[in-house]
């Protein structure tokens, strides 16, 4: 199985970012400092996907070594990938480091004093945000026939990531989808809903390179003159609509929310 290569892709974890407070020395309280766990390691989870299709994905520690190395300093810290209709792109804080514990890619980040900052405080301290990060994968490996088993009951492809370039990440409201144990989700889908609004010339090219790349590998193609994303249809909101299932499986429920992908979505 093969993946675009110049997608930038988004994922989600549920319970990851903390607040560390500090006073200046003189009984002041300083802004706090947020520590985001924005990508565990060695979790398979499912990805499940228009943009890029349906496999096990994990990540694993090494893989954000080059970039925090060469890349670190560029790294942006955004709320809700800076979509949020009061917030928009304005950065949280500037990374104060960011590393690979043993478990996960964790950042630190002095948060600015700034009034749109403090209103996000309580959610945080409260533990009412997830994390997220954006990034593109640079280094891979699958196993396409891994047979099944308990961490994948039913066989799908695995992708091991093992090298990625990290862009942005920082906490956001709908981190995962309830229904999956690992907490984990892909937020692609959502970003590029998104990101048609600004650029919908770049999303249609990207567009007919997955459909061009499914094509080569065999796959149904979406039927002809029907793109992913609709120039009609309304962006939808950060929260995933697969929150009460219903019974529905993931594919009958991203339909559903998406109805212009059904006859394009067949993997």
């Amino acid at each position: 199985m093969e993946t675009l290569r110049e997608l930038d892709i988004v994922r989600a974890t549920a319970g990851a970012v903390r607040l560390t407070r500090a006073d200046d020395g003189q009984g002041e309280r300083e802004m706090p400092t947020m520590t985001v766990r924005f990508s565990p390691f060695g979790t398979w989870y499912e990805i499940d996907s228009w943009w890029e299709g349906r496999f096990l994905e994990r990540t694993v520690r090494g893989a954000f070594a080059k970039t925090i190395a060469e890349n670190a300093s560029r790294v942006k810290v955004m709320f809700n990938h800076g979509r949020d209709m009061y917030i928009h792109q304005k950065v949280l804080g500037v990374p104060e480091s960011i590393r690979e514990d043993a478990d996960a890619a964790v950042g630190d980040v002095p948060l600015f004093d700034t009034s749109y900052v403090r209103d996000l405080l309580p959610g945080i301290e409260a533990g009412a945000y997830g994390s997220s990060f954006m990034f593109r994968v640079l280094q891979e490996q699958w196993n396409e026939e891994p047979g099944r088993s308990d961490h994948n009951p039913d066989g799908l492809p695995e992708r091991t990531i093992t090298e990625v370039r990290l862009y942005e990440f920082g906490p956001v409201t709908w981190p995962a989808n309830p229904d999956a144990t690992s907490g984990i989700r892909s937020g692609t889908d959502a970003y590029y809903e998104h990101l048609r609004l600004a650029d919908p010339a770049r999303v249609e090219r990207l567009a007919a390179r997955v459909t061009e790349l499914r094509t080569a590998q065999g796959a149904q193609p979406p039927a002809k003159g029907t793109a992913p994303l609709s120039a009609a249809a309304p962006a939808p909101p950060d929260e995933p609509a697969m929150r009460h299932s219903g019974g529905l499986t993931p594919r009958e429920r991203r339909w559903r929310r998406y109805p212009y992908l059904k006859e394009g979505a067949s993997r």
